[in-house]
């Protein structure tokens, strides 16, 4: 051991979440409309966000990247689910497995510090991410359960979405923490789609599944998320999109649109609404910093309702979500459940 310092020292201060709830950010993000800069384009969104929320006709999709719920953001995401603001999520694996479901069987994220000898989190079993800690030792009982999932179910391809509807019902079966994003959407039909799904916690249990079932394996089609996603947009023409960072989520979801013209649908919309909140900058030409305008030329973004904001997701999400949540846009809106709609969609398949 290289120092003193005892794992429950550093394992003491947990992640609280932020409640949207408790305050109204309204008339502050109403007065940063008159201001400058990303102050200006956050008041932007927030009255589009009011907009897709007041649009009765709209499919809301929220895109989630970056270390979101170990920063505190996970019960700005379940109220957003639980007052019908967002119908369909797609995420990076570590948001929904690592993180969510991490604290859904009753393990906590901590405070950490970004100047810690990493040697020595190591040597303690804690893993860092800027400045929140993870208990090495719970996170392995978590990739361990994905494992469990698995064996439970019956060999075969699933949609990642169909994964974590039985990450959902463990849940419930097993009494866990049902504040939770995974069993929120569970239980009010939320897709859930992660199409990198082997990048988290689940690519280790779904390895150690298939290496000690050799024959009769479950495995993860990312085909079949397009597909179910791309349904979607078929059934429900008219889309906003609510973007958290960049990366697979964003891309996979602006393709819907592409994807819904190769089938021969050429009359599908691109998204109607777009606000995308992000640190890339789009001059390196990856694709988490493009803009929604570049977006528009593949046909995939609108331009009437789009909006950019340049800032980290823990300052911009709050802001967000509060303003369309005490604007109240949302009481007209009823559930989609669009599980219950793709489960009907692939009945019909099966009995063709």
């Amino acid at each position: 051991m290289l120092t003193n310092v005892k794992r429950e020292d550093l394992l003491k201060e947990p992640v609280r979440h932020i409640d949207i709830k408790s305050f109204d950010v309204v008339p502050l993000v109403d007065q940063m409309g008159d201001t400058a800069f990303q102050a200006r384009n956050l008041a932007r969104a927030a009255s589009i966000l009011d907009r897709m929320q007041r649009d009765e006709d709209c499919a809301v999709i929220l895109t989630l990247a970056g270390s979101l719920v170990s920063a505190g953001l996970k019960q700005v995401i379940i109220d957003m689910i639980e007052h019908n603001m967002i119908d369909v999520i797609v995420s990076t694996g570590a948001n929904i497995v690592d993180q969510d479901f991490f604290e859904a069987l009753g393990f906590k994220h901590y405070k950490g510090d970004p100047l810690a000898d990493d040697t020595v989190l190591r040597e303690l079993h804690i893993d860092r991410i800027y400045d929140t800690y993870i208990d090495e030792d719970e996170l392995r009982i978590c990739d361990d359960t994905m494992a469990v999932i698995a064996n439970s179910m019956k060999p075969g391809a699933y949609s990642s979405r169909e994964f974590i509807m039985e990450m959902g019902r463990y849940i419930a079966e097993k009494n866990l923490d049902r504040n939770s994003i995974v069993y929120k959407s569970f239980e009010k039909g939320v897709p859930v789609f992660v199409p990198a799904f082997s990048d988290c916690s689940a690519g280790f249990g779904l390895v150690h599944h298939q290496w000690n079932n050799p024959g009769a394996q479950v495995s993860i089609d990312s085909v079949k998320d397009f597909r179910e996603l791309t349904g979607i947009k078929i059934a429900n023409d008219k889309t906003g999109i609510f973007m958290l960072g960049g990366g697979v989520p964003k891309n996979f979801t602006q393709d819907i649109v592409v994807a819904a013209e190769v089938l021969g649908y050429e009359e599908v919309s691109m998204h109607t609404y777009a606000i995308q909140v992000t640190v890339a900058d789009e001059r390196d030409g990856g694709l988490s910093g493009s803009t929604l305008k570049e977006a528009s030329s593949w046909g995939k973004v609108d331009t009437v309702f789009e909006q950019m904001i340049f800032s980290e997701a823990t300052i911009a999400l709050p802001l967000l979500a509060g303003y369309a949540y005490h604007k109240k846009g949302w009481a007209a809106r009823k559930p989609r459940n669009f599980n219950a709609f793709l489960a009907e969609e692939a009945e019909g398949v099966k009995n063709c």
